[in-house]
């Protein structure tokens, strides 16, 4: 007999590995899945991603089937493999294979090994009672640190819808280039022309993936570039690029671009897709603050909360507690005034955060107006395709939110808005 791990074994140990460096050490997945990962097969590692992001989109609800079998949380390690367990088997898992394999996990843990038994015995309770259970609770709420600001800005119920759609997940959307046929691929079209899958297998193993026809990138985050509406031959400028894909939606127009990040490493992504897809931009690693010219058009995209990502990335909300935003906002607001700077009379700049919080896009914006006499607002936003006028804000910017389009499954939390420079 093989002494090689059974191949589910080993995607469940990564996700608990995962859970560990998530909610034991608030790392970001993106920061610690590559290390954790390297070594499983490719079907492997996307089932430990899906694992993980499943028990930290149902972390509340698990936690609250747990506690009645439980005198007091285990450790940590113990604690997210019975998380795991929980999760999969309140979601339709195999009781005897799902139950078997944490057992077999945590027996194999040189220092909770003696653990097993407990474990054994309290999944073996949720396998009986746990479904029906799991029916009753409410949709997992976000930590108080950051409903508390959210609920203040988008009122109580809309705040139960977008806590129902991070609860969702997300699907695939894809960009594509123009009059690139996407219909081998099925799928069905957002209001504002992007092509979402839900039943998604390995993304490389699409139609039209190697020949370079279209690229991932959420509807929302697809509509800044809109926006901006470059036209061929202008002179453009994409600030904090990283992952690139405004950069091609620019580049497939037919603009000059120039792409700036200060993340060499989210740069090789972005020139992996310029080859594949068989476009241009110039790709500069650089500071943003440190960049000069003189550009018909500039896209921001500040670095920020990320709170409009939450449906894609469930580890955000327990990986931080806020304290940083203070910074990120002041950041935002001189980056927006040097990339003002670097637009030409009669240009145009794009500002967008995929942020929820007004502070970080509303507020933003406002400022802005106040602070630069040659500023006016955009109207861009009037007449974008695909566009409810309620998301259009007070200052003239478009608000999306996670709880748009319930109905097709949602879109992340983005704001945007477009600035004209006088021509004086």
């Amino acid at each position: 007999m093989s002494d090689r791990p059974n191949p589910a074994t080993e995607a469940r140990r990564a996700a608990v590995a995962l859970l560990d460096k998530v909610l034991g050490e608030g790392l970001l997945l993106a920061e610690c899945q590559a290390q954790i990962l390297e070594r499983l097969e490719p079907a492997d590692r996307a089932r430990a991603q899906r694992l993980a992001l499943e028990v930290l989109r149902a972390l509340e609800r698990a936690d609250r089937v747990l506690e009645k079998h439980l005198r007091k949380p285990p450790a940590l390690f113990v604690r997210n493999a019975l998380r795991l367990g929980t999760v999969e088997l309140c979601s339709g898992g195999a009781a005897h294979g799902v139950v078997n394999d944490i057992v077999n996990l945590v027996a194999r843990h040189r220092r909770h090994g003696p653990l097993k038994g407990l474990v054994n015995a309290v999944l073996r309770k949720v396998a009986e009672e746990g479904p029906a259970e799991w029916a009753k609770l409410r949709i997992p709420r976000l930590p108080k640190w950051l409903r508390a600001p959210l609920a203040q800005a988008w009122g109580a119920e809309a705040m139960l819808a977008i806590e129902a759609a991070h609860y969702q997940g997300a699907p695939l959307d894809l960009s594509a280039k123009p009059g690139a046929d996407l219909t081998d691929l099925g799928g069905v079209l957002t209001p504002t022309g992007s092509l979402r899958l839900t039943e998604v297998g390995q993304v490389s193993a699409l139609p039209g993936y190697a020949a370079g026809t279209w690229w991932v990138q959420d509807a929302a985050a697809a509509l800044p570039a809109r926006l901006l509406n470059v036209q061929a031959g202008e002179k453009v400028l994409d600030l904090c690029a990283a992952p690139g894909g405004k950069t091609l939606q620019m580049a497939a127009a037919g603009a000059d671009v120039t792409s700036v990040d200060i993340s060499e490493g989210r740069l090789a992504r972005l020139q992996e897709n310029l080859a594949r897809t068989g476009l241009t931009a110039q790709v500069v690693v650089g500071d943003v603050m440190a960049q000069e010219g003189q550009y018909d058009a500039v896209l921001l995209d500040a670095p920020c909360s990320a709170t409009g990502t939450i449906r894609r990335h469930p580890d955000l909300p327990h990986a931080k507690d806020g304290a940083g935003f203070g910074a990120l906002i002041e950041l935002q607001a001189q980056m927006l005034a040097h990339a003002w700077s670097l637009v030409r009379p009669g240009g145009r700049l794009v500002y967008c955060t995929c942020s929820l919080l007004p502070d970080e896009g509303e507020c933003q914006i406002e400022d802005a107006l106040d602070m630069f006499p040659d500023a006016v607002i955009g109207e861009g936003v009037k007449t974008m395709p695909g566009i409810d006028p309620a998301w259009i804000t007070e200052e003239g910017g478009l608000r999306l939110r996670p709880d748009y389009w319930p109905e097709i499954g949602g879109m992340d939390g983005f704001y945007m808005a477009e600035l004209i420079k006088s021509e004086a």
